[in-house]
């Protein structure tokens, strides 16, 4: 068994990061789950509006994105691929115009799941980036 995981996270567009962690919790839609090295195979979804944390990253310690839906893959050989829809890691976040974007939707109309899928992705980034949501 390695000591480390091999973790990246894409988007249909980049790379955002790719490196060595100790640790993968995510949400998917069955709930969080929480990934070392020597885990067996496992394919989930991820839960729409939610936050993946990679810790032990050499680099920083720790590596937080908000993730707007997409998989989670384990393998054999301790890596880590996380195929996310939307995402942007919490450094990259706009603090300001994701609570912005928040306002705006919890005004839109309750039964409205597109305003219900932009108030969970605002949630998710000011959560990502460190702030009450």
């Amino acid at each position: 068994m390695s000591k480390k995981l091999f973790v990246e996270l894409v988007t249909p567009e980049r790379e955002l990061w790719a490196g060595e962690g100790d640790m993968v919790i995510a949400k998917t839609v069955e709930g969080e789950i929480g990934i070392q090295p020597g885990h067996v195979p496992v394919l989930a979804l991820l839960a729409p509006g939610s936050v993946v944390r990679i810790l032990g990253a050499r680099e920083t310690g720790e590596v937080r994105a908000a993730v707007h839906g997409g998989f989670i893959a384990m393998t054999l050989g301790d890596r880590i691929s996380i195929l996310a829809e939307i995402a942007e890691l919490a450094e990259e976040i706009d603090v300001e115009r994701a609570r912005a974007a928040l306002k705006r939707a919890e005004g839109a109309a309750l039964g409205d799941e597109e305003a219900q899928a932009r108030v969970a992705r605002a949630r998710s980034r000011l959560r990502a980036a460190g702030e009450a949501a």
